[in-house]
């Protein structure tokens, strides 16, 4: 346990940072699910790219993994529609 008041601070936010951040990519994991399962509605499709962009904005993914995955669900989308 820290005993300099700017390290407790620290240790307060990167507690409430830890927090956060499971609880936005928890949302985000379980939208990519959503959009990935099978007869999955356009809606769902576009939440999950809205929240990898604003995760990818965050840094709570790094921007090309981002963009890794909105490609992949639109090519499965594309393959799944034709």
């Amino acid at each position: 346990m820290p005993n300099i008041a700017s390290a407790k601070k620290n240790m307060r936010k990167s507690r409430a940072a830890q927090v956060r951040n499971r609880a936005q990519r928890s949302t985000l994991r379980t939208a990519l699910k959503k959009a990935r399962a099978e007869n999955a509605p356009p809606e769902a499709m576009a939440v999950a790219v809205t929240l990898l962009d604003r995760a990818a904005r965050k840094g709570l993914v790094h921007p090309n993994a981002a963009a890794r995955r909105k490609s992949r669900m639109a090519k499965a989308a594309k393959k799944a529609a034709a």
